[in-house]
């Protein structure tokens, strides 16, 4: 089967690989590269379960083929960590209690991610709207925005 090489940059870390033509960014992340923050669930782009950062922009992962961002910047979950350290909004999703099942909470955490990184103070109406295109069955979404407000703060 013929494959494609593809350079990209995961957690600042460069990767050169031979995949599929119809390899989708999520698989290659999990299953190529160990990084398995990202959750496969609809396969349709429609939950955000799978949701990274590309080239400052968050996509989501399983309906994006990894043919498409060569030469790209990503960030998965794995790659917010600094010294060790969390980065503020999982502390803060931590803190408020904005975890339960745990299995949207990276993709909500990238997508916020990508707003703080625009807007470092966000209205809770700006929180809310770049959300709400993630799908979360068990916190209602009070806490994660709470989350983000905070995470916000402490970026500021």
């Amino acid at each position: 089967m013929k494959t494609i090489r593809v350079n990209i940059q995961v957690n600042n870390e460069k990767n050169v690989l031979q995949v599929r033509p119809y390899e989708t960014l999520l698989e290659t992340l999990r299953e190529r590269l160990n990084l398995t923050g990202a959750k496969e669930a609809c396969s349709m782009g429609a939950c955000g379960a799978c949701t990274v950062v590309v080239n400052g922009i968050p996509v989501r992962s399983c309906i994006v083929l990894t043919a498409e961002v060569d030469g790209a910047v990503i960030t998965t979950v794995e790659g917010l960590k600094e010294n060790g350290e969390l980065h503020p909004l999982q502390e803060a999703f931590m803190e408020k209690g904005a975890v339960q099942c745990g299995f949207c909470t990276s993709g909500m955490i990238m997508t916020a991610k990508a707003l703080l990184d625009r807007k470092k103070r966000p209205t809770k109406k700006e929180i809310v709207k770049t959300i709400s295109s993630n799908i979360c069955r068990c916190t209602g979404y009070k806490k994660i925005v709470e989350a983000v407000e905070e995470a916000g703060k402490k970026m500021a």
